[in-house]
């Protein structure tokens, strides 16, 4: 028996939805970034990008366990001299809750060209509406592997 290499022929991507509504941060962004690398399919090699498309709605009632909301901040560098901004949680949840779903994905995927590739297979929107019906996404099963049984 030999090994496969998967092509571009042979790698089907599927799209999943996850409704973010009173789900973890964390625990959501471990589970997307496993789907957006591939660990889940049968496929999976770790230099060829088998991931699937992650839809994630509802970003806004996304929670943080613990006393993190309050303590937690993002930090963003504007490329100027003493230009480092600081956002709380709450602050960025009110105004862009996508960001916070989008930065806590791409944080847990490779930081190479790939790592970036399959970041760009996340979609985040803020209510319960995406535009992707066209691609029938399934909804994600949050407890289970996609992983068949051996």
């Amino acid at each position: 028996m030999s090994t496969t290499i998967p092509s571009g022929k042979d790698i089907k991507r599927k799209w999943f939805v996850v409704d973010a509504s009173g789900k973890t941060l964390g625990r959501l962004a471990t589970r997307a970034a496993s789907i957006l690398a591939g660990k889940d399919n049968v496929l999976y090699t770790p230099y060829i990008d088998v991931g699937d498309h992650v839809i994630v709605i509802n970003a806004e009632k996304i929670v943080l366990t613990g006393l993190k909301s309050d303590s937690k901040l993002y930090r963003r560098y504007t490329g100027f001299p003493g230009g480092l901004r600081e956002e709380s949680f709450v602050k960025l949840l009110a105004r862009r809750p996508e960001a916070i779903v989008e930065q806590a994905v791409k944080g847990m995927l490779p930081k190479s060209k790939m790592g970036r590739q399959m970041a760009t297979k996340l979609k985040v929107y803020k209510g319960a509406q995406h535009p992707h019906a066209a691609q029938q996404p399934e909804p994600l099963d949050f407890h289970a592997s996609n992983a068949p049984k051996a």
